[in-house]
């Protein structure tokens, strides 16, 4: 047990920190609304230097990832030189998510990613809930 008491934050409870990891990964959809978010030039193809610096990592990192996940595949210049597109940053910026801010496991964010909904859905279950938070502020509004 006392391997098990140095992963878990001092102070608290082992229960009570398996209450708080569950609560932020349930909040975290949420949340990450209200995070700022990383701008990508307005440009149709970009090269593995300026992929790094958008994305903050260093170029072995991205070729890795490259290896990693069938997703992320960039396609090469006729001189053999890596060619991203906006997609393809947009899928880093996903990967670095989940590995650095979220804690996956490369297996766990491979899957994640398997099963992630497209963007256009995603946008679709965002405006819905507006309009139903709008809805219930109406309503709150009216009763007071």
């Amino acid at each position: 047990n006392a391997r098990r008491a140095s992963r878990i934050k001092p102070g608290i409870s082992h229960k009570r920190w398996k209450n708080h990891v569950s609560l932020c990964a349930c909040l975290w959809p949420i949340l990450s609304l209200f995070m700022p978010t990383t701008q990508i030039p307005n440009k149709l193809f970009f090269r593995i230097g300026e992929v790094c610096k958008i994305v903050d990592i260093e170029p072995f990192v991205l070729r890795f990832w490259e290896t990693e996940f069938p997703n992320l595949a960039p396609e090469k210049s006729k001189s053999g030189h890596r060619v991203y597109k906006r997609k393809d940053i947009e899928m880093v910026l996903r990967i670095k998510e989940l590995l650095y801010e979220r804690r996956y496991t490369i297996a766990g964010a491979r899957k994640q990613l398997s099963r992630s909904r497209p963007k256009e859905h995603r946008q679709k279950i965002l405006h819905q809930i507006r309009e139903e938070l709008r809805d219930i502020l109406t309503l709150l509004r009216r009763r007071t």
